[in-house]
């Protein structure tokens, strides 16, 4: 199931009406909001898409709303973080079925997988899949490394396209390259080592400060890509405060807030999670407002 992923795919965050049910116009808006400033691919119910608190019911609405704002201009990609190997089996049949173009599939949830185990929850969902996936790894976060060797087991398995390499360590670029080629697309997860990682090879950049400014996210994608380094690192240090905010336990709390600033989504977050309170916020607002009185001129790029 090779792939043409590559760029600027956004982790959408879910919105939420203020009795926190899902809001589908503010979901469809934000869609429309980024496919408009360049982004080349949707991601929906992932981490900063609340995942956890959300139904499958919920997950499947997300999704279809994300398909049907986009029109077919973009791929939309179904997060899949479930707690067993059926349910994720069910999920990305399920997602097949409601229109996702691909799924984004973490290890599985509450239950540190040792090598064994994670290459067949891994295998068992990709053969219950008709569509193409991205492996998400990021053992910071779920304790679960799927390493380059890893990879280059399941090589084997069509289903796998594309990979998020979230480990925070930049060398696992490079040795995923130099352990299985082009094998599969290969995106950075981690906003704040992006440059890097696209400058080393990486085909795109799944990120989560785009969801408030897309507009910066796709000039560096696009000016890396095109050896326009200089120009891609000025608008990097500039956002690189703002990136920062992604590798946190408090992502969705602070992204949302850059939304809420920036005039594209609302503070509103699912219990048990609560919007940033108290000197937490101000410290999070003075970042932002930081960012957006010193907001660079993007160079023209094609």
């Amino acid at each position: 199931m090779r792939t043409d992923w590559a760029g600027v795919f956004p982790a959408i965050t879910t919105k939420f009406r203020s009795d926190a049910s899902v809001d589908r116009d503010a979901i469809a808006a934000h869609c429309e909001f980024q496919i408009t400033n360049g982004v080349h691919g949707l991601v929906v119910a992932g981490s900063l898409g609340e995942n956890g608190v959300l139904s499958i019911a919920e997950k499947l609405e997300v999704l279809q709303t994300a398909v049907t704002a986009s029109g077919g201009r973009v791929p939309v990609l179904l997060t899949v973080a479930e707690t067993t190997t059926a349910a994720a089996c069910e999920l990305v049949k399920t997602g097949a079925q409601k229109g996702a173009d691909g799924f984004m599939l973490l290890p599985p949830m509450r239950y540190v997988s040792d090598r064994r185990e994670t290459l067949q929850y891994l295998r068992s969902v990709a053969q219950s899949a008709e569509r193409p996936i991205m492996i998400y790894n990021n053992p910071v976060a779920y304790g679960v490394d799927v390493t380059p060797e890893m990879f280059a087991e399941l090589a084997d398995e069509p289903a796998f396209a594309a990979i998020k390499e979230s480990s925070d360590n930049i060398r696992r670029i490079t040795d995923i390259i130099n352990r299985v080629g082009d094998r599969y697309r290969l995106f950075c997860g981690v906003d704040n080592l992006a440059l890097e990682s696209l400058l080393l090879g990486a085909d795109g950049w799944l990120a989560g400060l785009v969801c408030a400014f897309p507009r910066e996210t796709v000039a560096i994608y696009h000016l890396a890509k095109a050896g326009r380094i200089e120009e891609a690192r000025a608008i990097y240090r500039w956002f690189m405060p703002l990136l920062h905010l992604d590798v946190s336990t408090k992502l969705v709390q602070n992204i949302k807030l850059a939304e809420a600033r920036v005039g594209v989504g609302s503070e509103t977050v699912r219990a048990p999670r609560l919007p940033l309170a108290g000197e937490e916020r101000e410290r999070v607002l003075k970042i932002i407002d930081t960012a957006l009185a010193t907001r660079p001129e993007l160079p023209e790029f094609s």
